[in-house]
């Protein structure tokens, strides 16, 4: 292990150096009262160290790989875990909450590591343990308001389904090496193999992965979980631990399982068209806005799938570039429900009847960032669909594309709900004007300014595909 073996894996080693840093501050007296702001300084420190440049290494014999491509990943995950840090402030400030600072830190900061370690696995084993890592920890995550019924349920429902997923994916891996006789990704996509025994065990990886994401019809646990949760948790739960995986199954598939993409192709294909239409319909008819959030996120992980139906660079690009703009959209619509959460406890949409009235500034950057997941341009998301439904017309996908701009057209509908409760609903009591901490109003900022700037720049797009 050399000096820049340490720096190529950087993201690791400081990761490390921080959870232990978190330990120790922990254990002081009278820590809890500045945890939150020491972290959130230490973290964005972190993050920006992230950005240095490095070059492409393969280490540990191919179980640990870095390039330009995982660092880009790494660094959307980090500076997603960084806005929801500045959001989780008010909550860990208060006093009720105050004592749970260093557990929900270390939990964090302990599944970012096993995120990390999945985007940079050369090897099934590493993927798998870095798997585990990223999940063990959200399980406590989820129960961590322990005097609330539903917390404990969302932590258990987390528990039992994360079981179950590790198990069906662990038995198609332990399929993959008796077909090909190793983990190791650079040696796996050397081999040509069609047998139906392949074609179980890429399926059997699919679905173990379709439980990270929410894929219907593995997605039962996402909507009690996010509403059992605290909401800092959630909006965790919602963008870092989905994108995570969502890049995972992109570098596999993509890079690892290439001769074997009319298998996953045509696998992906039913699998998104349920996946939108179930989203769409179940998120009609919630009126908790953390349940309502849910089915949401299950609805665009279906218009992701799109990217996969293009095999070649473009489709990758697609896929990076839609998550990042799905995840600061809805970091934002999390961050101003945050707000309303933290000082009014309230979470259903008929609470936002004329939050306007009182709470312009909010309700505006709400109206940008659900029209951003709702497709509409000049913002950010739209140019997202745009691009997923250009990859996956470029390969001839023309019914999923026609699909997928009707459930497009259909998300369009609830996402209006809220923006006419925010506006137009009357409320004789409507939520009091809110005031926003600093760390608050640089979440918001970040996401405002990434929905709108990476809708008007093609810099964005053009580096992504850059690193293909």
């Amino acid at each position: 292990m050399t000096w820049d073996s340490l720096y190529i894996m950087r993201h690791e080693v400081l990761l490390t150096l921080l959870i232990l840093f978190q330990l120790i501050y922990d254990l002081r007296e009278n820590a809890k009262s500045k945890v939150v702001s020491i972290t959130i300084l230490v973290f964005f420190l972190f993050t920006v160290a992230g950005f240095f440049p490095s070059r492409d290494t393969i280490l540990f014999g191919g179980m640990y790989v870095s390039d330009e491509l995982r660092l880009l990943l790494k660094n959307i995950l980090s500076v997603c875990t960084l806005i929801v840090l500045l959001q989780a402030s008010t909550w860990l400030k208060n006093p009720e909450h105050q004592h749970k600072a260093g557990t929900f830190y270390l939990s964090i900061l302990s599944t970012l590591m096993g995120m990390f370690f999945m985007i940079s696995a050369g090897d099934f084993l590493i993927l798998y343990l870095g798997l585990e890592l990223a999940t063990l920890p959200l399980t406590m995550l989820a129960a961590l308001d322990k005097g609330l019924r539903r917390s404990a349920e969302a932590g258990v429902k987390l528990l039992m389904s994360s079981a179950v997923s590790s198990a069906v994916l662990l038995f198609g891996l332990s399929m993959m090496y008796g077909i090909y006789g190793t983990f190791r990704f650079s040696e796996i996509a050397l081999l040509t193999d069609d047998s139906y025994l392949s074609v179980l065990a890429l399926i059997f990886f699919l679905s173990g992965l379709g439980f990270k994401i929410s894929l219907v019809p593995f997605h039962l646990w996402t909507a009690d979980v996010y509403e059992g949760a605290p909401l800092a948790v959630t909006t965790y739960f919602s963008v870092v631990s989905k994108g995570a995986a969502l890049f995972t199954l992109m570098l596999v598939l993509y890079l690892v399982f290439g001769h074997q993409t009319k298998v996953w192709t045509m696998a992906l294909y039913f699998l998104a068209i349920v996946t939108m239409v179930v989203g769409n319909l179940f998120a009609l008819r919630q009126k908790n806005l953390k349940r309502f959030m849910a089915f949401s996120s299950i609805t665009q992980v279906g218009f992701l799938m799109l990217g996969f139906m293009n095999s070649e660079a473009m489709g990758m690009s697609t896929i990076v570039y839609f998550m990042l703009v799905y995840a600061l959209s809805n970091l934002a619509v999390f961050g101003v429900l945050s707000i309303v959460f933290n000082a009014t406890g309230k979470e259903t949409m008929d609470d936002l009847n004329g939050f306007y009235a009182t709470n312009p500034g909010l309700s505006l950057i709400m109206l940008v960032s659900l029209f951003s997941l709702a497709g509409i341009p000049p913002v950010a998301g739209f140019f997202g669909k745009f691009f997923l439904f250009t990859a996956a017309a470029s390969d001839g996908q023309y019914i999923l594309v026609l699909i997928a701009v009707l459930n497009a057209t259909l998300s369009l509908y609830y996402y209006l709900l809220v923006v006419k409760a925010m506006f137009i609903n009357k409320n004789d009591s409507p939520i009091v004007a809110l005031k926003a901490t600093a760390y608050e109003k640089v979440a918001l900022a970040l996401c405002l300014g990434g929905v709108l700037i990476i809708g008007f720049t093609s810099s964005v797009y053009a580096y992504i595909h850059s690193v293909m």
